[in-house]
């Protein structure tokens, strides 16, 4: 069973690029989480709508590099609901990485995020 709605993916983990590439329109860039949320700030004024939360694990957003995040292929009237949420979850990573930078994890463990992050939005998918 897939989502419905076709989607677009944006992410800076190459795990998830890799993984949904093939099925998925998926922009990927190599950067940081806010930068992520900051594109997809900028697709949700564009008309596009958040189909998954920005921050929707229990990994708090200054300890992961890695955020995948679904958005509507569909462009419409601007969406308040997902420029509010996407707001406020730039607001709350901003937030916690002025309290605490993302620490210099090992591969072993950058690797495990890559994987957490790519699952949570595999599961979104149905996948």
């Amino acid at each position: 069973m897939h989502m419905i709605e076709p989607c677009i993916i944006l992410t800076n983990n190459p795990l998830s690029k890799k993984t949904f590439e093939d099925r998925y329109e998926v922009e990927y860039k190599e950067t940081e989480v806010l930068d992520i949320m900051c594109m997809v700030r900028n697709r949700i004024h564009e008309g596009h709508r958040l189909l998954t939360h920005p921050l929707m694990s229990s990994v708090k957003p200054n300890e992961t590099p890695y955020r995948t995040i679904l958005i509507s292929k569909e462009k419409g009237k601007l969406d308040f609901d997902s420029l509010a949420i996407i707001e406020d979850s730039i607001n709350t990573t901003q937030k916690f990485l002025n309290m605490a930078k993302t620490p210099k994890w090992t591969q072993s463990i950058l690797d495990d995020f890559e994987l957490i992050d790519m699952d949570l939005i595999k599961n979104a998918l149905n996948l």
